[in-house]
């Protein structure tokens, strides 16, 4: 015969507290000091009460859901169409939910009114959410008034987070430019806001110092193939001998192969090019791109089961293997 599971009946009287104060703890509510909420999650521990997480939905009159949130920093641009990191998002927490009965909800934030707009995402959660692209400031906020969140980028030491090293993938990228014989390297790097493309650029940065090779990065730009065409024209002006480029996401470097063979320049014979992601945007380049895989789908089945699972640990990390995929964009060349 199982044994029952414990209630929050149980909880209330191995905490000595009523049942209204394991509620407002276990909702992260407010109305009860840190020495009730102590006792009540010592209490939790030992009995090893697991909310109902059904009952709470119903009881708020809410579905169970995941939240998949992003904030938009390009205003007139489709989140979901426009970057392909998105549509693997959602790939990835749907291989979890299906066959279950917690519903997926996304949100698109604007930049400008993001923090009252993630307050409300927030408070309304049920099963949690998984924060795709906040900013560590927006997370840590988003944390505290959630605690079933989860980030898919580097953050703030308290928030939860499933992410990848992407400053050693960018440096493990140059590296390989430059055992093909390159030494003109230049980099397009992605948004100043986003921690992604801050450690992409810290990795290119350490990777051309170690190697002893000029520094041809250009000012952070968004992660859209508009910014990687335009900046990839204006380095072959400024730079007519570089010969290969590190490019900080795929959807940038396809567009970067565009301006580069408008110009007269073969790719990879003139241009060697390595992206980032392994997206599809990757496959669909002419030539395809050699990139750094990042399994955004396996991060974002990670995150969701985390949040089916009920609390999260705060300053949990999984750390995801940022691994080459060579295609037709990267050739050897010779020194020059």
């Amino acid at each position: 015969m199982s044994t029952p599971r414990p209630t929050i009946e149980d909880v209330a009287r191995a905490a000595g507290v009523s049942r209204a104060t394991v509620s407002r703890v276990i909702n992260d509510e407010p109305g009860a000091s840190e020495p009730l909420r102590a006792r009540v999650r010592a209490a939790v521990a030992e009995l090893g009460y697991l909310p109902n997480q059904t009952a709470r939905a119903l009881a708020s009159g809410r579905p169970r859901a995941v939240d998949v949130v992003a904030v938009t920093y390009t205003p007139g641009l489709g989140w979901l169409g426009v970057h392909p990191y998105y549509s693997r998002v959602l790939a990835g927490v749907m291989s979890v939910l299906e066959g279950t009965d917690v519903h997926l909800r996304l949100h698109a934030v604007g930049a400008s009114g993001a923090t009252e707009a993630l307050d409300t995402i927030a408070a309304q959660a049920t099963v949690g959410a998984v924060l795709t692209n906040l900013e560590p400031a927006q997370a840590a906020r988003f944390h505290r008034r959630c605690r079933r969140s989860v980030s898919m980028v580097t953050t703030a030491a308290s928030v939860p987070s499933v992410e990848v090293d992407n400053a050693a993938g960018a440096y493990a990228a140059v590296e390989h430019l430059h055992r093909l014989g390159r030494r003109r390297i230049a980099a397009i790097h992605g948004p100043e806001a986003s921690t992604c493309a801050v450690d992409r650029r810290a990795g290119y940065e350490r990777a051309v110092r170690d190697l002893g090779l000029p520094d041809l990065g250009t000012p952070g730009g968004d992660f859209v193939r508009e910014h990687g065409h335009d900046t990839a024209a204006r380095l072959l002006q400024e730079h007519p001998g570089l010969d290969a480029l590190f490019v900080s996401c795929d959807l940038m470097a396809a567009g970067a192969v565009q301006a580069i063979t408008a110009a007269g320049r073969r790719v990879p014979g003139d241009v060697s090019i390595m992206g980032f992601d392994d997206s599809l945007a990757a496959v669909c380049a002419n030539p395809p791109l050699s990139t750094m895989r990042v399994p955004v789908e396996d991060m974002a089945a990670a995150a969701t089961r985390l949040l089916l699972g009920g609390d999260v640990p705060a300053g949990h990390r999984e750390l995801f293997p940022v691994a080459p995929v060579l295609r037709q964009s990267t050739a050897a060349g010779r020194f020059t």
